[in-house]
């Protein structure tokens, strides 16, 4: 007579989770474009979002409209993230409101493009307050909020020219390339703190920005794009999406490229 055949343990597969019902959110610079983009994902996500403006406060009403509209809580902020004064505002507004963030995207940036040679001082300083320094005061804001609840994401919107540089955009690839830097320090610090810290970089985005390129140099960035085209804000804001979400638990330090190919060594 046989042995009887070994009990085999069945595993039942679980989905991935990517939800972010019960989560609330802060995106910086969220009234167009990108960061548009990314709020209405994540509240379609099922987060609650706050999000702030500055020179485009006329379109926030639009995004807190269209989020309510989803059945989400939304609120925005007009605040400058260059300037310490307005980010302590934005922080007490945002706890105000919403109580615990428990992500931040920190997408709010500007650009004051010249060659080197005719870059001024006051075009570096403008560039690297808003893109770097407040990133990094309105991550101070949050971050150990997220760390005391033991769960956090905090994701930095850099982009293809922080990695590879640009002509004429010596103060903009310096502060986009400083937060890969800080993004992979804040990876390795706030880790066991359940808050995972990662960077996005795009390539170039049907954004207004690059409404104002030349068509020549447009059909020129085209042409190195692999994918022939320039992307859509949505492709940018799905990777902040799944980085938000539980289902990336495992993923900080990271810098994900999302720019169809253009930065693929040959």
């Amino acid at each position: 007579m046989s042995a009887d055949a070994p009990e085999v343990s069945v595993q039942r597969f679980e989905a991935l989770n990517l939800s972010l019902a019960g989560k609330t959110a802060v995106v910086t610079g969220g009234s167009r474009g990108i960061g548009k983009a990314i709020a209405l994902t994540l509240a379609a996500q099922g987060a609650d979002v706050g999000l702030t403006c500055y020179t485009g406060c006329k379109f926030a009403n639009d995004v807190r409209a269209q989020i309510r509209d989803m059945g989400r809580r939304a609120e925005y902020y007009a605040h400058d993230v260059g300037n310490q004064a307005e980010i302590e505002k934005l922080a007490a507004e945002a706890f105000e409101h919403f109580g615990q963030i428990d992500i931040l995207v920190n997408n709010a940036g500007i650009t004051r493009d010249r060659s080197f040679k005719k870059m001024s001082r006051d075009m570096w300083d403008a560039v690297i307050a808003v893109n770097l320094t407040g990133v990094f005061s309105v991550t101070k804001q949050f971050i150990d909020g997220m760390a005391e609840h033991g769960w956090g994401r905090v994701i930095n919107i850099s982009s293809i020219v922080g990695e590879v540089g640009n002509f004429g955009q010596a103060n903009y690839a310096a502060a986009k390339a400083g937060l890969l830097g800080f993004t992979k320090t804040l990876a390795r610090e706030y880790a066991a703190k359940g808050v995972t810290v990662n960077a996005i970089a795009p390539g170039f985005v049907k954004t207004r920005m690059t409404q104002n390129l030349p068509e020549k140099a447009l059909k020129a960035v085209v042409n190195m794009t692999p994918v022939g085209r320039l992307a859509d804000p949505k492709e940018i804001a799905a990777g902040v999406a799944f980085l938000a979400s539980p289902a990336a638990s495992y993923i900080t330090g990271h810098v994900l490229d999302i720019n169809g190919g253009m930065s693929m060594g040959g």
